[in-house]
């Protein structure tokens, strides 16, 4: 019999916001935090704009020496772990450290540094190259350093799905609590490709909006003058515990981890299904595990990336799960607000599905102002709507193909 698992810490770094209140009430509020790009100089850039973390200051969560040795995705984790384990109250010293762990998604990890390393390289030559390098830019650094900070001996690998990449990992660390493999899982995803190399590839490959002259108004899901995504950056962190475990500490409970489903699309490396059979099959998969019925679903926080393709697939997904429930159903896309975190945004998402059951609160999604006709459902525009919300749906589609579904809802008790 799988053991329940539910959320009791949350932790976040985004272009919005670097704490949990005052991310929820921007997104309330419909704040944006798109904005000229300031951590790189954009002047060679055809793209100038998105949701970098400006003036992130890791600093009450490392001391100076660690953040010398960290690439900043991984500064991204530590601090929305910092943020997530202080949320829950838990002390890991008191727990059995074998049965506490980290799976941290990341589409590309430590871009930083290679990228640094490899000017170095070809300018200064091979012995400038830092032996830091290696450990800086590898994919499960993230994870590895948080189970050093809090001593976490348990299950601890990285998950690398592209955009899927938070999604996968939390279905990962809900496996491993459900089937009795540990009690405390630390997870969600962190991304930090806001480089020059990350800008340039995204922009060649003409996945970006353009919109240098409004960045506010440049992520736009499900709008009909949408031109791409907004690039970000950031981390969404969720504190994972077994209901138990979490009841005997007298833990606060946000939600319980309800239901988990993945595909791939097996078609095209970029480009998303146009029938959404695979965004559609990981739903379907989700919901059989959450043994809920789609017309059980409340409230959808859609991938809704602000791309041409990737939105309209979404909606030909959702009608084909969902039936004639599709027209009931709230959905919106937080990517107005925040942009496209890649790997991370599946857990800052899951982070916003989560509040929005328990505060039983559809986030809108702003810049929405004239509706794409094959974009025909309810995505909530502009301003947030007042729904009892028992069941929410989380998607995250990535290139590649690969699609992942997480389903949260109130707890039962």
């Amino acid at each position: 019999m799988k053991r329940r698992v539910v959320v009791t810490g949350l932790g976040c770094v985004t272009p919005l916001a670097l704490e949990i209140p005052s991310l929820w009430s921007g997104i309330l509020e419909g704040k944006s935090g798109i904005h000229p790009l300031s951590i790189l100089d954009t002047t060679l850039h055809k793209v100038r704009f998105g949701g970098d973390v400006a003036n992130f200051d890791p600093g009450p969560c490392c001391d100076a020496k660690e953040v010398k040795r960290l690439d900043r995705f991984s500064l991204f984790a530590i601090w929305a772990a910092y943020h997530a384990v202080r949320d829950c109250g838990i002390d890991f010293s008191k727990e059995n450290p074998n049965r506490c762990g980290a799976i941290i998604g990341s589409g590309i990890g430590g871009l930083n540094e290679i990228e640094e390393q490899i000017l170095k390289l070809h300018t200064k030559g091979p012995d400038r190259v830092s032996p830091f390098t290696i450990p800086k830019m590898m994919l499960n650094a993230a994870g590895g350093n948080l189970a050093i900070q809090y001593g976490l001996k348990g299950p601890n690998f990285a998950v690398a799905t592209a955009c899927a990449s938070s999604n996968n990992a939390m279905g990962d660390a809900l496996k491993a609590i459900q089937y009795g493999e540990a009690d405390v899982m630390i997870s969600g995803g962190t991304e930090a490709a806001i480089t020059h190399m990350g800008v340039a590839g995204f922009s060649n490959m003409k996945a970006l909006s353009t919109r240098n002259d409004e960045p506010e108004k440049a992520s736009r899901p499900f709008d009909l003058d949408r031109d791409g995504f907004v690039l970000s950056e950031g981390a969404g962190i969720l504190v994972f515990e077994e209901l138990e475990h979490a009841k005997a500490r007298g833990a606060r409970i946000y939600a319980e981890i309800l239901g988990y489903g993945g595909s791939c699309d097996a078609g095209h490396i970029t480009a998303p299904d146009e029938q959404g059979r695979g965004a559609s099959q990981a739903m379907r998969n989700a919901l059989i595990d959450a043994k809920l019925n789609p017309s059980d679903i409340d409230y959808i926080n859609a991938h809704g990336t602000s791309t041409p393709l990737g939105d309209k697939a979404e909606t030909v997904a959702v009608k084909a799960v969902f039936g004639e429930s599709a027209r009931t159903v709230s959905i919106s896309s937080t990517k107005g607000h925040l942009g496209h975190a890649l790997g991370a945004s599946g857990g800052i998402e899951m982070i916003l599905s989560i509040l929005s059951c328990y505060h039983d609160i559809v986030p809108p999604t702003i810049n929405l102002d004239t509706p794409d006709p094959t974009c025909d459902l309810d995505y909530t525009p502009h301003t947030p709507r007042n729904r009892k919300i028992r069941y929410a749906m989380n998607n995250s589609f990535g290139f590649g193909g690969h699609n992942a579904t997480m389903i949260c809802g109130k707890l039962d008790k």
